[in-house]
């Protein structure tokens, strides 16, 4: 895909009001999107998966990528490791990708934001790499991810500044205030694809779940 069709697929899917808007937009990029990240430098995989080796033990499971995409991150963590790891994703393309990877214990084609049908605590960790971003995944989405992941467990997420800025960092300190969760560590804001033209920076979080 040219650069600019990779930006008007980027821009397209931050643009994005509806689930099944997104899960249109990432059906038509599955062919081309591990290819256009890498062109693109796409730092979210990286950074969450060094995250989540420093706080999550080797051989942890079962673990949730959510907002698992092609599977950038599931190849990787069965190489760091972690070798029982879940799929969920919006996209059936996206997944299908995924899929063929052979990295996956289980893949789910759902939703985040709305209830998901797992069991309180199921996970020992969970990671969600780029999904809390303009046009994706809101706050509403965090709550669902701490009921899913066991007293314990770990949680590493990017939020980009846009939503910290409009109530998630509010709704972070609320749940540390009231013991649901504890904050390990808080990267520095960063661009998530450096030279691209939407240059709202990230961070990437790593929660505790209590």
């Amino acid at each position: 895909m040219a650069d600019g069709k990779h930006n008007s697929a980027l821009g397209a899917a931050y643009a994005a009001k509806r689930p099944e808007e997104v899960a249109a937009i990432y059906d038509r990029w599955s062919e081309t999107y591990d290819a256009d990240m890498s062109i693109a430098g796409y730092r979210h995989p990286t950074i969450c998966l060094a995250l989540l080796t420093r706080h999550l033990p080797r051989g942890a499971e079962p673990l949730l990528d959510a907002g698992a995409g092609t599977g950038l991150i599931g190849e990787w963590l069965a190489i760091t490791g972690y070798p029982k790891v879940e799929a969920l994703d919006i996209s059936q393309g996206m997944l299908d990708k995924a899929a063929a990877k052979g990295v996956y214990t289980a893949m789910h084609r759902l939703a985040m934001g709305d209830t998901l049908p797992f069991a309180d605590g199921a996970y020992a960790g969970i990671i969600s790499a780029g999904v809390f971003t303009s046009g994706h995944v809101g706050v509403e989405g965090l709550d669902e991810l701490i009921r899913i992941c066991r007293p314990g467990g770990i949680i590493v997420l990017t939020v980009k500044n846009t939503l910290w800025d409009a109530g998630f960092a509010e709704r972070i300190a609320g749940l540390e205030a009231r013991g649901a969760i504890s904050r390990l560590e808080e990267t520095r804001p960063y661009a998530s694809m450096p030279g691209e033209t939407d240059t709202v920076p990230s961070r990437g979080l790593v929660l505790r779940v209590t």
